[in-house]
């Protein structure tokens, strides 16, 4: 399917308010919609705040779903890359880039299994080819609203002062404000009085090692009357997600494509559902692939001309982790 496709059809089925399941990777090169009585729950399990296409099963659930044997990007390759990404920090070109690494693991269990012992607002388990566990939402529109909240600081809760320490951060207020001031921009391409309703806000995620605290703000603007007849031209118009690439948008997503030297695919990617009614979405982070018969574990830090190397590699690290209940 190309993105034109996809528009289409988002388009109709919003008009005609059709539920449906979607998700588009990081380039917009494989966009994925479809009705929800055709989604095949062998290949294809989600669940978006509570709602999901499987019935959940304590007979599911198993315990035992550590990552292990982590083998991370070595810091001087890591080194490379952020080099390449702080010229272009430094000559202006960006304000914020995000950069992102692999890191190999290793689990007993399957993707399928690891899905049902996760807790996330956003889950998706693709053809045994991708999981998704992600606390991020893109963006949720409901009763003419659009709704967007941009997640940038995260630091170790048990860390003393947690909460006031990563409110206190200088860089990660900087780069916070970077966010927030593109995500308002670009639902301003979409939608009329838009607003930061919230700002630097925490919350609390669970793992089975740490608990950590993420920050976030919430901005909400007006749509149209008629916007379920655009939701596609709605999501084209904010891909990719702001939080995972920076700002300024377009060449930062050519730094990107530098340093990282591959597509990202789905992960960055932006998945969601439509009830008829409410479209919820989330963004695509806290991502394991499967290839070649291994596991990946994707994440990554924002980096701008404060980013210190060795914070930001093991802030990369910190990232690889399975949420619980």
């Amino acid at each position: 399917m190309t993105i034109a496709d996809f528009r289409k059809q988002m388009n109709e089925w919003g008009r005609d308010e059709v539920p449906f399941f979607f998700m588009i990777d990081f380039e917009m090169k494989k966009p994925v919609i479809a009705r929800m009585d055709q989604i095949d729950s062998n290949e294809i399990l989600f669940q978006i705040n509570g709602v999901s296409n499987f019935i959940a099963s304590k007979a599911a659930r198993s315990v035992g779903t550590d990552l292990t044997n982590l083998r991370p990007v070595t810091l001087s390759d890591y080194k490379i890359s952020f080099d390449r990404v702080l010229h272009h920090l430094d000559y202006g070109d960006s304000y914020l880039t995000n950069l992102t690494f692999k890191t190999q693991v290793e689990s007993s269990r399957s993707l399928r299994e690891i899905f049902f012992n996760t807790s996330a607002k956003y889950k998706l388990y693709y053809r045994n080819e991708f999981l998704v566990f992600s606390p991020e939402i893109f963006v949720q529109i409901r009763d003419g609203r659009i709704h967007s909240y941009p997640m940038k600081g995260t630091i170790d809760a048990s860390k003393p002062g947690a909460r006031e320490v990563i409110l206190r951060d200088q860089k990660e207020l900087a780069e916070h404000v970077t966010i927030v001031d593109l995500i308002r921009n670009d639902l301003s391409q979409v939608a009329s009085q838009v607003e930061v309703t919230r700002f630097r806000y925490v919350e609390e995620i669970r793992t089975r090692n740490k608990n950590l605290l993420q920050v976030s703000s919430e901005i909400v603007g007006r749509l149209a009357d008629d916007y379920k007849t655009h939701l596609g031209d709605i999501f084209i118009k904010l891909l990719p997600a702001g939080s995972i690439s920076g700002a300024p948008k377009s060449k930062t997503l050519e730094i990107i494509q530098e340093a990282e030297g591959e597509d990202r695919g789905y992960y960055t990617g932006v998945m969601g559902f439509f009830d008829g009614k409410i479209l919820d979405s989330g963004v695509m982070i806290r991502f394991i692939e499967r290839a070649n018969g291994k596991y990946f574990y994707r994440s990554g830090a924002g980096i701008t001309t404060q980013s210190v190397l060795e914070s930001e590699y093991q802030e990369t690290i910190d990232k690889v982790y399975v949420p619980v209940d």
